[in-house]
C-alpha cells in the first residue's frame, strides 16, 4: 500500500495507542510508535513495520527527540499517551496521583502537540486527542480524571480556534466504557479484581480495536471533513453513570 504520510501515536505500547499504531500501520501509514515502556514499543514497531521511540510525555528531551524522529512532516498525530489514577472521593485525593494525571493527560498532550506542530501544517495533518467521556460528566471518586481530561478536550477546542484557516484539522474521541489491556488495571494499581469488577455483567464493552477503528475514520476523510467532537460508548452504556449489566 501507497504511504498516507508519517502518523505519530503516543502511549503505543499498550490499550487503545497500540491498536490504533496496528491498525495505522495497516492503512498505510509510516507510523511512529512513542511510550515509555522501550521493550514493548520496539516488539510491537517491529511487529508492524513501524519505528519506535522511547519518549515519556512528561519529559523534555523525550518529546524533542520525538519529534526529531518524526520527521519534517507529519499527516497525523495520536495523543493517547494519559490514564486515570484511583477512585478516591475529593475528600481522600491523593494529590501526587492527580498531578501525575495532569502531566501526562494534559500537559504531555501540549508538550508534544506543540513540538510537532511545525511537521503537522506542513503534512496537512490532523491532531486527533483521545479523552474520554469521564470529560463531558462528572461522577464520584473521578474528580481528577475528568478534570484533566476535560482539560484535555478544552486543549483541543481551543487548539482548533487557533489553527482556524490553517490545513491542520483537530478531533476529539471521546470513548465510554472500553476494556483494553490495561487502563482499569492501571487505575486500580494492578488489582485485577477491581479492574474486572468495572466491566462486570456488561454484554460487550468497547474494545480498544473499536477505537482504532474511529480514528482510522476521522484520519480517512477527506481533508475538508473535520470531526470536531466524537462520543463513543458500547450499546450497554446509555451514559457514564447509566450502565446495563445482566448480573
Amino acid at each position: 500500500m501507497t504511504s498516507r504520510g508519517v502518523a505519530v501515536v503516543t502511549g503505543a505500547s499498550s490499550g487503545i495507542g497500540k491498536a490504533c499504531a496496528q491498525r495505522l500501520a495497516a492503512d498505510g501509514y509510516d507510523v511512529v510508535l512513542a511510550a515509555r515502556r522501550t521493550e514493548r514499543v520496539e516488539a510491537l514497531a517491529a511487529e508492524i513495520g513501524g519505528r519506535a521511540v522511547t519518549c515519556d510525555v512528561t519529559k523534555a528531551d523525550d518529546v524533542a527527540a520525538l519529534a526529531e524522529a518524526a520527521g519534517p512532516q507529519v499527516t497525523l498525530l495520536v495523543n493517547n499517551a494519559g490514564g486515570a489514577l484511583g477512585l478516591e472521593p475529593v475528600a481522600e485525593a491523593d494529590l501526587d496521583a492527580w498531578r501525575a494525571m495532569y502531566e501526562t493527560n494534559v500537559i504531555g498532550t501540549v508538550a508534544v502537540t506543540k513540538a510537532l506542530l511545525p511537521a503537522l501544517r506542513a503534512g496537512r495533518g490532523t491532531v486527533v486527542m483521545i479523552t474520554s467521556v469521564a470529560a463531558l460528566v462528572a461522577y464520584e471518586g473521578g474528580a481528577g480524571y475528568c478534570g484533566a481530561k476535560a482539560a484535555e478536550a478544552f486543549v483541543a477546542d481551543t487548539l482548533r480556534l487557533e489553527l482556524n484557516g490553517e490545513p491542520v484539522r483537530v478531533c476529539d474521541i471521546a470513548p465510554g466504557m472500553v476494556r483494553s489491556d490495561e487502563f482499569s488495571l492501571v487505575r486500580f494499581d494492578g488489582d485485577q479484581a477491581r479492574a474486572d469488577a468495572v466491566y462486570a455483567g456488561v454484554e460487550e464493552p468497547l474494545t480498544q480495536e473499536d477505537i482504532a477503528e474511529c480514528v482510522s475514520w476521522v484520519a480517512g476523510l477527506p481533508h475538508h471533513v473535520n470531526i470536531d467532537k466524537l462520543t463513543v460508548r458500547p450499546l450497554a452504556q446509555a451514559a457514564a453513570h447509566k450502565v446495563h449489566r445482566t448480573s
